[in-house]
């Protein structure tokens, strides 16, 4: 009988052990990926150009026993061993050209994320990459952005019914939009921004997605048509429409969302006031992003209390808003505010405690009378321009000169008075000051050269500034562009600057280079006319009247810019640098070229505020 029990238990012993090790062996097989699975990705591998070999891990169709839920990019499900997930995002892949029919990528029916976003695959559609038919009832997330994917997007994009991200931005995307995309139910994120897609978008397109919380359109030719009583299913937190035409009127469907952080409906084709109900909404503090430029934005901004401002940046630039800036605006952290009708800055002034502004354009309005004195309560601000509003007078509060983070400040072409004051000297910062075109007057400071180490633009030019350039801007080891022409600065030049060695032709007239010693001009034996003792060939011969509206001086300064004038200037070890004196450099030849360089530095001067503000705003917890 303890026989029969010993060997009963031996048997049970066997049996469990049995058990165990095929329970162990199917799941070591299940973790393994599938066969057709692997040979697909291999397939899709073979028409990849991967020059920086990061796909290495993938082996090749030789090697039949890798298991590809190793392979660097693709995750497989640790039960079935099926690929649910396929990242190869910016890895600089490219492609051989147009993948066969039907794609590799259809042999994957349980993928629950694609992401082939930032590679180079011209030639390619989206239907060569994933097919036209529904593969997978699972697909959860699709991002081919960035991708130069080029043709339509196919209606089968749309019968993924899992979907919660859609992103196909930044390709070469054209056609309609097709309305089957409201059907998508658990879609959340949708971008298919920076394409050529138009048509008109309807109710239609978004009639079931009540889960939908971010959309980006912008960048496309696309027209909504909805009507003004239109209550969307959704609640977004995100809104880009840049480029999208949803005007003349100003958009009344926005009226019903509430929790959106980031709105663009900048070239919007909005010929409108704003509603009084754009400003009352019920969540203001979960505001981040406000851009509204380059439209028809019409009307004044009044009575829009400080509470309901607390955009971390607002764009208004570009429209015809009108009257007094509100208080409240400049209790962002960038404010753009350029070519509209704005009259007052006098409520800068209201703004009660530290304001945390880091950018302030109001360049190209209609402010006029004298600058506020509160600047102290702007300890971040980094870039200011108030140019081009040509009316602004009087003399610069001292209190500019408590802007400690200042880098950029453009005051050119108002009518400002007096000389710069000593206080600026603290914003020792400041890479960029043009005051040109203003009535300044009194000696270039020397403190310019003494506390801006960082200086590297410097226009001064159209004032009446008098006197000698000073010794002390020899220091300004960064400077790149100084332009004093149009003023009354006499005496000689500074050793640090060089007239460059190749120049020749005459001398122009009528400039500042003539106030200059000929000592100057050494080097140059090309050169000739006043200071320089050589005469010019055929300058003591009579010349003919000129044409009415002919300049001479004009002529003169283009001739000597046909043959290379400029100056150089060495200061220390740095070498290359320009400085423009007289009317050398704004004549037609050069006009466009001066431009664009200060254009450069006004969009450099944009990324450095952006980023400045990102670190003000953590550093101060605005």
């Amino acid at each position: 009988m303890r026989v029969g029990l010993a060997r009963m238990a031996t048997l049970l012993s066997l049996q469990i052990a049995v058990l165990i090790n095929c329970f162990v062996l199917s799941f070591t097989a299940s973790n393994k990926c599938i066969d057709g699975e692997r040979h697909a990705l291999l397939k899709f591998k073979d028409n990849l150009l991967d020059k920086n070999d990061l796909l290495s891990s993938w082996g090749n169709q030789e090697e039949e026993e890798m298991d590809c839920c190793n392979w660097d990019g693709v995750v497989c499900d640790e039960t079935t061993g099926h690929v649910i997930k396929l990242d190869l995002s910016s890895l600089y892949l490219s492609t051989r050209g147009m993948y066969p029919s039907p794609p590799p990528l259809m042999e994957l029916h349980d993928l629950k994320s694609l992401d082939l976003s930032n590679n180079l695959l011209v030639g390619n559609t989206i239907s060569s990459l994933i097919g036209t038919n529904n593969y997978s009832m699972n697909l959860e997330h699709l991002d081919l952005s960035n991708t130069t994917l080029e043709g339509e997007i196919p209606a089968s994009v749309f019968t993924f019914p899992s979907l919660k991200s859609l992103n196909l931005g930044s390709n070469r995307l054209h056609g309609r939009l097709h309305p089957s995309i409201g059907l998508l139910l658990q879609l959340e994120s949708l971008d298919v921004s920076a394409n050529s897609l138009g048509g008109v978008i309807s109710e239609d397109h978004f009639l079931k997605l009540s889960k939908l919380r971010d959309l980006d359109f912008s960048s496309n030719n696309l027209t909504f048509n909805v009507t003004s009583n239109w209550v969307p299913p959704f609640q977004l937190t995100t809104i880009s429409l840049s480029s999208c035409k949803l005007g003349p009127g100003f958009p009344n469907w926005l009226r019903t969302q509430v929790n959106y952080s980031v709105l663009d409906i900048s070239y919007a084709g909005i010929s409108d006031s704003i509603p009084s109900w754009f400003w009352n909404r019920s969540q203001p503090n979960m505001f981040h992003v406000l851009n509204a430029s380059n439209n028809q934005l019409r009307g004044r901004l009044e009575n829009i209390s400080m509470s309901n401002i607390p955009y971390m940046e607002v764009d208004f630039s570009f429209n015809q808003l009108e009257g007094p800036i509100p208080a409240s605006f400049f209790n962002v952290s960038a404010l753009h505010l350029s070519k509209n009708k704005f009259t007052e800055l006098e409520d800068i002034c209201d703004l009660k405690g530290r304001a945390c502004l880091v950018f302030m354009d109001i360049s190209f309005n209609q402010l006029s009378g004298t600058l506020p004195d509160c600047w102290s309560s702007f300890n971040s601000l980094a870039v200011l321009n108030l140019a081009h509003n040509y009316h602004l007078s009087g003399i610069l509060p001292t209190s500019i000169g408590s802007l400690l983070s200042l880098k950029a400040l453009h005051l050119g072409n108002n009518d400002f008075i007096g000389g710069l004051p000593s206080s600026l000297k603290n914003c020792s910062e400041l890479v960029a000051i043009d005051v040109g075109h203003n009535n300044f007057s009194g000696p270039i400071p020397s403190w310019i050269g003494e506390n801006l180490a960082n200086l590297a633009i410097l226009v001064l030019r159209s004032n009446h500034f008098n006197g000698s350039i000073p010794s002390r801007v020899c220091s300004l080891q960064s400077l790149q562009l100084l332009d004093l022409s149009m003023n009354r600065v006499s005496g000689s030049l500074p050793k640090c600057i060089v007239i460059s060695q190749r120049l020749s032709g005459k001398v122009p007239k009528g400039t500042q280079l003539q106030s200059f010693d000929a000592s100057a001009y050494m080097g140059n034996p090309g050169l000739c006319g006043d200071p320089l003792p050589k005469h010019c060939p055929g300058e003591e011969q009579t010349r003919l009247p000129l044409p009415p509206g002919f300049d001479d001086e004009e002529e003169d300064t283009d001739k000597l810019i046909g043959n290379g004038f400029y100056a150089s200037m060495g200061v220390g070890y740095a070498v290359g640098f320009l400085v423009f004196f007289g009317t050398t450099l704004f004549n037609r030849s050069c006009r466009f070229a001066y431009t664009q360089l200060l254009d450069d530095f006004a969009s450099w001067t944009c990324v450095v505020a952006t980023i400045y503000k990102a670190k003000v705003v953590n550093a101060l917890g605005c």
